[in-house]
């Protein structure tokens, strides 16, 4: 019989703010992570800085923000009105502290709920706060949320403003790095929502003169636009629509109070709504929902008073209403699209011919390929039930439609050996496991009919659920893991070819990486180091002196469960595949899969890595 748990007045514990916070940090900041996704907690500790300044500049009160990133520490300043000088340490380590509950400073803030900073201030092992305001100056230095140093109030001849400098926390955001691209990513998104703002990153600086038209035209090579970006801007709301020549899915940007919602949400979803109704109306002809919205890019920004989200990370909206007597979201985005978009068409007849030859384009492939699709859906159904291709996690099984948590992933692998260690090895709440059987097919110039008629790319299209576009993507992750020799990097090859012509938008979004796993093993009696390059191997033997065991690993089957679980737990390493905007996606894939064979053959040839000889490496 199970001895009985005491339950007394020494099991309960309060726990301070700091304490909360650096406890359950997913509560915060969402996951962790350690740089290579762009909802990793680093960035989203900037974001929570740079949201207090973004206010800031909302209200009327600075126009330049400077980031700047050395050596891990992150140093905001903006050119606001300062933090009150009495309440500097509160705002960042008081809980439900700060000017955002006060609607008449604050109409329509990014943040309401005075938890941003403090969560930053918690999860730093170094944090600094300093606010200058009618020519006085206070500080106040924290270490993992704790007040080391407050500074009295003293003059000073700085322009008035904030600045907030820290470095998160090694021991919660485990061999972090900043990535670039990510914070360039949020800060244009930045200046793309507040025009006028210019934000100074590293001494480069960025600014919109045109809102989201900006933002669509850095997201789409302008050779891939069918038709010229419609910008459209009213009161608390501005939208831009285009469609790609060569993309299948629908794809958005959606944001509320300068917040990229990259889970969507209430406003999103009533701007696909309003933009199947208008063109419906506009044309007269009840065209399917699905033909009308096909290969669109939009991009959407609304402000609500007060909004209400689904997470401390703000990622996706679940405010119904705008706010201050104001009509629904839903009434409001319809009745703006169904008169704005409306006017649009009929002045730019042209653009409207477009559209319309895109939908009977789309009415047609869709007829063509409906059979087809019924039957692989059907498949699909019937293999999820009675095969091994798909190991779930827990977290999803049985549930297509649960919306997909920040760590959710799944790991694309080969081969039985290769899957069975990953299965064995993975946490099986939030990581699943596809299997592919042999290489995938070269889908480089098909058409979307081989997604259904091949069984791989029909079973893993059913398993992300994507089929019609991102809404309902199941997993947040999605992970390539081939061996670290010439088959797995074609097998990585083949796969991203596929992404890249029927699901671009999987990258684009920073959804798909590459594991990378150690190539070697260097122990001895008493230290185990696993080596992912030749560089760290020389260390190790270094580190560990005389004559230790050295183990090449040729493929993930080799790698022992037990070891296998470190390379995809805390000590994770993902390479994100990422596009560059000068490059368009049919260039690539040319390229790389098409028959160029010199230029090919010459770009191999320049940039060859030579593996050293395996008994040069031992000796």
């Amino acid at each position: 019989m199970a001895e009985k748990v005491q339950y007394t007045e020494d099991n309960i514990r309060s726990l301070d703010w700091k304490e909360h916070i650096r406890m359950r940090p997913g509560m915060y900041i969402g996951k962790l992570g350690d740089g290579s996704s762009p909802d990793d907690g680093i960035y989203i500790l900037i974001k929570e800085v740079l949201d207090n300044c973004i206010d800031e500049f909302v209200m009327g009160a600075g126009k330049t923000i400077e980031i700047k990133i050395v050596d891990n520490q992150v140093i905001v300043r903006d050119y606001g009105r300062g933090i009150p000088l009495g309440k500097v340490v509160d705002v960042v380590s008081k809980m439900n502290t700060g000017g955002k509950y006060d609607s008449r400073a604050f109409k329509k803030s990014v943040g309401l709920n005075g938890v941003g900073t403090k969560a930053v201030n918690a999860l730093s092992s170094s944090f600094v706060v300093e606010s200058v305001r009618d020519e006085q100056a206070k500080r106040a230095a924290f270490e993992f949320g704790a007040l080391i140093e407050e500074g009295e109030q003293q003059p000073s001849k700085a322009r008035r403003g904030t600045k907030v400098s820290f470095i998160p926390d090694n021991s919660i955001f485990k061999n972090y790095k900043f990535r670039a691209e990510y914070i360039v990513r949020m800060i244009k998104n930045y200046v793309y929502l507040n025009p006028g703002l210019t934000i100074d990153f590293n001494g480069e600086k960025y600014f919109s003169e045109n809102g989201l038209k900006d933002l669509l035209e850095d997201q789409v090579n302008e050779s891939d636009l069918l038709y010229p970006i419609i910008h459209l801007r009213g009161n608390d709301i501005e939208v831009a629509i285009t469609h790609s020549k060569s993309q299948y899915s629908e794809e958005y940007h959606s944001f509320v109070n300068g917040q990229n919602t990259t889970q969507g949400g209430t406003h999103q979803a009533a701007f696909r709504e309003a933009y199947v109704k208008t063109i419906r109306e506009f044309f007269g002809k009840n065209y399917d929902a699905s033909d009308i919205r096909k290969s669109i890019i939009a991009a959407i920004s609304i402000k609500v008073m007060e909004p209400v989200f689904e997470s401390q990370t703000k990622t996706k909206l679940g405010s119904t209403e705008m706010g201050d007597g104001m009509p629904s979201v839903r009434a409001y985005v319809n009745d703006f699209l169904g008169t704005q978009l409306d006017n649009f068409l009929h002045k730019n007849q042209e653009i409207a011919a477009s559209i319309q030859r895109k939908i009977l384009q789309a009415e047609k492939e869709r007829k063509e390929l409906s059979g087809i699709r019924k039957l692989a859906r059907e498949r699909a159904k019937k293999a999820s039930l009675h095969n091994k291709k798909l190991r779930d996690c827990r977290v999803h099984l049985g549930d297509l439609k649960k919306d997909r948590r920040l760590d959710s992933t799944l790991f694309i692998t080969e081969g039985d050996s290769a899957s069975g260690s990953i299965t064995k090895s993975r946490d099986v709440n939030t990581q699943a496991v596809f299997s592919l059987r042999g290489k995938p097919l070269n889908t480089f110039g098909m058409t979307k009919k081989i997604v259904y008629e091949n069984e791989e790319f029909n079973l893993l299209q059913a398993a992300l659920n994507i089929e019609d576009g991102l809404e309902d993507l199941r997993y947040n992750n999605i992970v390539i893991a081939t061996d670290a020799d010439v088959d797995g990097m074609h097998i990585r090859l083949l796969l991203i070819t596929f992404f890249l012509q029927f699901f671009p938008e999987l990258i684009k979004e920073g959804h798909l990486y590459i594991l990378q796993t150690p190539l070697f093993r260097v122990r001895d009696k008493k230290e185990t180091i696993y080596c992912y390059s030749e560089a760290e191997r020389v260390a190790a033997i270094q580190k560990l002196r005389g004559k230790p065991e050295i183990t090449r690993f040729k493929g993930l089957g080799e790698i022992s469960p037990d070891e296998f679980k470190y390379f995809i737990g805390e000590d994770i390493r993902l390479d994100p595949v990422m596009l560059d905007k000068a490059t368009t996606i049919e260039q690539l894939l040319e390229f790389y899969m098409g028959k160029n064979t010199q230029n090919r053959q010459d770009f191999i040839i320049n940039n060859l890595k030579v593996e050293l000889d395996l008994a040069e490496l031992d000796a």
